[in-house]
Order: structure tokens, then sequence, then C-alpha cells
């Protein structure tokens, strides 16, 4: 990486031949990290006639945001003690904000190519706590849960004794939200190395970033010197490496962990929750993979609980709780597997989950964690405003990746065609 230098940026026909030869290029903004959250700000920009482009290391929606389950959450799960919390109050507007992208009436438009279902269901573990917790949700929320009788539930819920409800938070396929996100602005993305972005801190106060070629696979790419006016970390967990390069040196993140659990094979498709007490005990979201087989995605407390288990440990144990849950549905013929997954967030007291999306601003450089994927938009527009006053009146001239011959970042595929070890059902 290019050694961090202090000084005034020089005329394009002033500068030395190789790296930076054809002079610096201003944009409004970088934005490093391909997440869901990256994506989002850099269309929510372009919207504004603002011009940035966006720099992956590795696959568009790696890490983080392919390990989310996809619901778009409107605050039940942080009202199951019966009190409107404050990170209720903050995502209880979201189903509609994302309802609005996906029905193409609020940018960015995103299409309803990316649901997996417009709803999900909700019901108690058949425990007395569990019945009034989820009665006491209702409170304060603008997507409540709405009591179904027995003929409208879902017939994979029918063992399942006492009260279902639906609930209308969306579940979005965290895959083809990215590919929605990116398919608009893919002359603004490119993929680099990490070793291939370095960093120049000039006199005035500003940034340089130098992208050379030679360190990454960029075969006929053109080197890169470019003059942010805002740099946005938006990389989830590769945000604490970032600031590092860039000399913020004040711890800012924390990381929690979950070990998610999967099933595969001939099973129903099911977006749900099943509350006990005041959380959920599990949270089921449906997808399909390569092969065509349902994937049950299984998260909630089970997984907050089963960090530290091993995965085979997890399978057995989870297998035992999602089958009771279930009103003790058989899961034969299914198979199974677990995976960890890590949540970059701004650090609290106490290690405990942050009850907003977060984004600070330290001079040029603006670093977001939006907590949830649901509160995306809400960080996206804390973004817009903290980069505002950095901006000016002109915009930036456009950049296209594409001519400049850098390669364009990949989608990165679901945490369940990687390479897991699955168990088959007892």
């Amino acid at each position: 990486m290019p050694k961090p230098l202090t000084r005034s940026p020089q005329p394009a026909q002033q500068r030395a031949a190789g790296p930076a030869a054809d002079g610096f290029r201003v944009l409004d903004a970088v934005i490093f990290g391909g997440s869901a959250s990256g994506l989002w700000i850099l269309r929510q920009l372009a919207a504004a006639g603002r011009f940035a482009l966006l720099i992956e290391t590795d696959r568009l929606g790696a890490g983080q945001t392919a390990a989310c389950q996809g619901i778009i959450h409107g605050g039940l799960k942080y009202t199951l003690n019966g009190q409107l919390s404050a990170s209720a109050r903050a995502i209880r507007s979201m189903p509609a904000v994302w309802r609005a992208c996906i029905d193409g009436v609020r940018a960015p438009a995103l299409g309803r190519g990316v649901l997996r279902a417009d709803h999900c269901h909700l019901w108690h573990s058949g425990r007395a706590l569990g019945h009034l917790g989820m009665i006491g949700a209702r409170r304060g929320l603008r997507v409540a849960p709405v009591p179904l009788t027995p003929e409208e539930r879902p017939q994979v819920l029918d063992a399942v004794p006492g009260l279902v409800c639906r609930l209308d938070e969306q579940v979005v396929s965290p895959r083809r939200l990215v590919g929605a996100l990116a398919a608009p602005v893919q002359n603004l993305l490119l993929r680099a190395a990490p070793d291939a972005v370095g960093v120049e801190h000039l006199a005035d106060g500003g940034l340089m970033l130098v992208l050379d070629p030679a360190r990454t696979e960029a075969t006929g790419a053109r080197p890169l010197l470019l003059r942010p006016r805002a740099v946005i970390l938006a990389a989830g967990i590769g945000n604490a490496a970032l600031r590092a390069k860039l000399g913020l040196n004040r711890p800012l993140m924390q990381v929690r962990s979950v070990q998610m659990l999967l099933a595969r094979g001939d099973l129903p498709e099911l977006n749900a929750h099943c509350v006990e007490g005041a959380s959920a005990l599990v949270t089921i979201t449906s997808d399909r993979d390569s092969a065509g087989r349902t994937i049950w995605q299984i998260g909630g407390g089970l997984s907050e609980d089963g960090v530290d288990l091993a995965a085979d440990a997890l399978v057995r144990h989870g297998r035992q709780v999602v089958g009771a849950a279930l009103g003790g549905r058989a899961l034969s013929g299914t198979e199974w597997s677990a995976y960890r997954a890590d949540k970059a967030e701004v650090t609290t007291p106490g290690g405990q989950r942050p009850d907003d999306a977060f984004a600070l601003r330290e001079g040029r450089i603006i670093t977001a964690w939006p907590t949830k994927l649901a509160l995306v938009p809400r960080l996206a527009e804390r973004v817009l405003a903290l980069a505002a006053p950095l901006f000016g009146d002109r915009p930036a001239a456009p950049v296209d990746c594409r001519a400049l011959g850098w390669p364009l970042p990949a989608l990165a595929p679901p945490p369940w065609e990687g390479s897991l070890q699955w168990t088959a059902a007892d």
C-alpha cells in the first residue's frame, strides 16, 4: 500500500507519469462496501444528481448482507414485553418505506422480484407468556399481528396450538435485493483488492485515493487517482480496517455473532416467528437452492443461544426445538447444517444491540452501519444528510468504471451454496 502522504494535489499536467499520469478525478463520494447499505446509498446519491463510485473488495452482498434472513421488521420483536422500545420506534416505519420502494413509487425502485413473501406468520410456543407477549406487542406498532382463523392458517402450522397471526412484514431475498440495487449503477461499481487502494492525506484536509491495478486482478485497468469530497464506509465488519487505513484510530465497532441453522429438502414455504416469552424462539425464512430444494434459514433466539455450540450439536438441538415449535411436526427427509454469521455494528455499553442505524462523520469520512437490514433506508438518509455539506453546489463529473477497465464485482452466493456439512434427519 502506498505510504500516506501530506501534500496538495497537483494539476494533471504537472504530475509525473505513473499511476496518476492522467490526473486526479474529483467525485462527490467514494463508497467502500458493496453491501445492501453501500448500494442503497449509491443509488440515493445517483438519484440526487451526485456522482460517486463504489469499491468492493470481494463480491456484492458478501458477509453480513448475504447471511441475513431478509425480514423487513416493523418492530414487533422489540415489543414482546408489552413496551414500545427505542428499537421499535426506530424501525416501525420501515415496512411502509420498503413497500414503496418495491412498488416503484419511492427511490430506489426495487421491483417485486426482490420479494420472497409479502408477509410473515406469528405464533406462540404454547406457553402463556408467549401468548401474552404477542398480544401485548400490538401497542404502538404500524404493523401489528392479525389473528387468523383455523382455515386461514398455512398447512405447516396446522398442529400449532393456540393463536396464529399474520404479520405484514415483507421478506426479501438478500441476493435479489443486491442485484436489483446494483443493476442500474453497474458503471459505478468496481472490484479492487484491499492492497490496491492507497491513501494520501492532503494538506487541505482532503483525501486522495490511489487505485493501482498492478495490485489486484484488474488486467487492462487504468490506474485511478480519485479525490472524493466524501468517503463513505459501508463495508460492515470491514469498516474497522478501512478506518485504520484512513488514519482513524478511535475504536467504533463491535461484533455480535450468531450461528444460523439451515434445513433443506421437501419442506413447505414458511416465513414466520415462534414467540416464547418476550423474545422470538425461532425465526424461519424460506428460499430455494440451486438444486430446487426448499431451504429453511432458522434464526431467532436459537441462533443467538447456540452461537458457541459445535455445528453438529446445534443441529441436533435445533431439530428438536423447531419440531416442537411446529407442534411436534415430523421433519423427516430433510438435511440440516449450520453456519456462523458475524454482525458488525457501532459499539455500545455492554455490547448490546444498538437501537438504531448509525452514521458518524469525521472530517470527510463517514462510517455507517445499519444494525438491521430493515433500517438500510434510514441509514442512507442519515449518510446523505451528513455528506451534503461536503458536496458544494456543483456535482462532480461522472466516472464510468467499465470504460476504465476495472472489473465489476459479482454477486455473492447465499450461505447454503457454500461448502457446508449437511446431516440427514433421523
